[in-house]
């Protein structure tokens, strides 16, 4: 680690601390997220980090979000989790023509959590090192204007940059139908330019083969050029994740 980080890491604790919270259970590499996702600034690093704090105690008490909770989203199988890419991250799917609209948005954010923190632990090997980070795919193939959710989309980026800052790695979006553009343009004012430099929309032959090059074969399901099979989330088994 640099001097100059390892100098506003320290920072960075001291603000936690004159917050009224404590880094003592995080290691740096957690730690690291939060001040990469706020350009290095120790005092805005911290307060993200309290709020992720507050926010984890209040909207996840049990420290994950139960199969139970979440059935009704689980029941289309329209997410699925993979082995890992060439870069060492777990590869996410969602089928986007299996979603619809949620009724109960509460149930829908909880659902957002149970799949990121479940990505996310997949990465896991032997003990949580606090940087662990996903590939995620939207397929968009078949898409109708039913399936079409843009507040949903918006929902997920906004606890992905708020609650999980630095934990995606590449987002690839594929078969994105010409009607789906415009909301694209709109989803896109929401996300932080750092989120926007992570997202592929992949439009071409070339770009296809780019993917698959990217992400790898091997754990890569068939129906995107791969060798893997497709494996629903609620089928895999993954640690905890405490980070």
């Amino acid at each position: 680690m640099a001097k100059d980080q390892e100098i506003k890491l320290a920072q960075m604790k001291q603000f936690v601390q004159e917050l009224g919270s404590s880094t003592e259970k995080y290691g740096d590499p957690t730690l690291e997220r939060f001040l990469i996702a706020r350009s290095m600034d120790p005092n805005k690093a911290a307060k993200m980090f309290v709020s992720w704090q507050k926010w984890r105690a209040s909207f996840v008490p049990l420290g994950f979000i139960p199969d139970s909770e979440v059935l009704q989203q689980l029941e289309p199988r329209k997410i699925f989790l993979q082995g890992l890419s060439k870069d060492g991250h777990p590869i996410m799917i969602f089928n986007a023509n299996k979603h619809y609209p949620a009724k109960d948005q509460h149930q829908f954010k909880k659902f957002v959590v149970h799949l990121l923190d479940k990505g996310i632990a997949r990465g896991i090997r032997g003990t949580e090192i606090g940087n662990e980070k996903i590939v995620a795919i939207i397929d968009l193939q078949q898409l109708s204007y039913k399936n079409v959710d843009a507040q949903g989309l918006i929902s997920g980026f906004q606890f992905l940059q708020a609650y999980y800052p630095e934990r995606l790695a590449r987002l690839y979006i594929l078969n994105m139908p010409r009607f789906f553009v415009a909301v694209w343009k709109m989803i896109s004012y929401f996300l932080e330019k750092a989120t926007l430099d992570k997202v592929v929309i992949v439009r071409n032959e070339e770009d296809r083969k780019r993917f698959i090059m990217e992400v790898g074969k091997e754990a890569l399901p068939k129906e995107f050029g791969g060798e893997a099979q497709l494996v629903a989330i609620q089928d895999v088994e993954t640690p905890r994740l405490e980070c």
